[in-house]
């Protein structure tokens, strides 16, 4: 995913973008199908599974930045906000509670070979619904260029926009930052600082879940405020620093709750970033922009995960997620800050049209 999802963005912005989601629902199905049947005829092996994931998430790659550029030409600008907010409360919804409960007991009832056939039956779905989605008009590219060149334009497009760098920058180091702690050392402070096992950290994680289906159906019903920049950053900043709570809690309930607040923030903020980027981002650059974001975000995430477990045994876990707390709000301060974003927001309102406000009030 992280060698594709740059090529992704260029596929996005210069091919129809239903066409690329159609292409990687339909390598979705072929690979599941293909590991479903080598299943159930005993003829799977270890390479099979390690080429068609690597198959999988390449193709996965091309699938976020042709989504993200699609929804703005599908949906009024003032709607993009409840459409994000919708998807990040369905989809965490459905990739971590109802496909794993449904994989589990078509696992426990048949053969995993069973739940891969299905999984690619459910791929042949999708791909209906896609079928059955009205064509959106493609502009033509006014001149030819090679890959490499639009390539370059996104990245210029980064260098040269405060607004984007800003986020973009604070968003990695957020990752790096946070992720780790989360992915890794959140199993060792349950167990350590609580006394529970698997299902108390279940519980933990769970609440992280709940509250990032909360913070985006809450934010979805909202209109995109006006402060739209500060207002994300200090979701991203101050919203982590619940995660002191994680660090010094002898109580696993304080955990809970903690894990509840970062998942509502978060949401909050992803959902807000989501909506600026197909509203602020000129059409042509869409996929090619959120490639890059989608880039960042898997570049750091190794990295923080493989630093979480020497540092936590280094200054302790309570001190790795006090630092994760308190960090990320110096950061948002300082892209707040040294961007100028206040301005920025100010000078680039992205409140509705009058027409579109005087018709509601109607």
């Amino acid at each position: 995913m992280l060698v594709s999802v740059l090529l992704g963005g260029v596929a996005a912005d210069r091919l129809p973008k239903r066409t690329v989601l159609l292409v990687v629902e339909f390598v979705r199905l072929g690979t599941a199908a293909l590991a479903g049947a080598l299943a159930v005829t005993g003829s799977l092996q270890l390479w099979h599974l390690a080429a068609i994931a690597f198959l999988v998430w390449a193709a996965e790659a091309f699938f976020f930045p042709a989504y993200s550029a699609i929804l703005p030409t599908l949906l009024p600008a003032d709607d993009l906000l409840a459409a994000n907010g919708v998807e990040g409360t369905l989809r965490p919804v459905a990739q971590q509670a109802i496909g794993p409960a449904l994989a589990g007991l078509l696992v426990g009832a048949f053969v995993p070979g069973v739940a891969l056939l299905v999984a690619a039956g459910v791929y042949g779905l999708a791909a209906v619904v896609l079928l059955a989605m009205r064509k959106v008009a493609v502009e033509p590219p006014e001149e030819r260029t090679s890959v490499l060149r639009d390539l370059g334009e996104g990245f210029t497009y980064l260098f040269r926009t405060g607004w984007f760098f800003a986020t973009l920058a604070f968003a990695s180091l957020y990752v790096l930052v946070v992720i780790g702690p989360i992915e890794v050392l959140l199993p060792f402070a349950v167990r350590d600082q609580t006394g529970g096992g698997a299902s108390s950290f279940a519980l933990v994680i769970g609440a992280f879940g709940v509250g990032g289906a909360v913070g985006s159906l809450v934010v979805s019903s909202m209109r995109l405020p006006r402060r739209y920049l500060t207002i994300m950053m200090m979701m991203w900043g101050a919203g982590a620093l619940p995660l002191i709570l994680i660090g010094v809690a002898r109580n696993l309930w304080i955990m809970v709750v903690a894990a509840f607040a970062v998942g509502v923030t978060n949401s909050v903020a992803m959902v807000i970033w989501g909506t600026l980027l197909q509203r602020r981002v000129p059409p042509h650059l869409l996929g090619r922009v959120s490639s890059l974001d989608f880039f960042v975000s898997l570049a750091f995430m190794p990295i923080s995960m493989a630093l979480a477990g020497p540092l936590g045994e280094w200054i302790g876990i309570p001190m790795t997620f006090v630092l994760a707390g308190v960090i990320p709000v110096f950061l948002a301060v300082a892209a707040v800050l040294g961007w100028r974003l206040p301005r920025d927001e100010v000078a680039h309102s992205l409140d509705p049209a009058p027409d579109a406000a005087s018709g509601a009030r109607a």
